[in-house]
């Protein structure tokens, strides 16, 4: 069982909504009394663009710093990881590296001798 819908619409109401119904500038007519002078128009354009590029060139900037921040810390966190990576091996070897004991010392874990 196939329906068509059909939509029965008020001639009066779709007359009025035609005219009515438009948005925006209408062609051909001009903004008022006061015409724009097309030459400051475009300078406006030209200094918006100047500045948008100037916002987008700062943007970058500090997107490349905190990159560039961001890893520097990664490799000293690496850096780090290797020397816990070899401190492990020592004490499953059954050293005990001298600079592990240091910070024992100082965090107060282990008493000074």
């Amino acid at each position: 069982m196939d329906y068509e819908v059909t939509e029965v619409i008020d001639e009066s109401l779709q007359s009025e909504r035609k005219e009515s119904g438009k948005r925006g500038r209408k062609p051909g007519r001009k903004s008022g009394p006061e015409k724009v002078d097309m030459k400051a128009k475009l300078e406006r354009s030209r200094q918006s663009a100047r500045e948008c590029r100037a916002r987008k060139k700062l943007r970058y900037q500090y997107l490349e710093e905190l990159v560039a921040d961001r890893e520097k810390a990664v490799l000293e966190l690496r850096t780090e990881l290797e020397k816990y990576q070899i401190w492990a091996q020592e004490i499953d070897s059954g050293k005990f590296p001298e600079e592990a004991a240091d910070i024992l010392k100082e965090f107060g874990i282990v008493k000074p001798e």
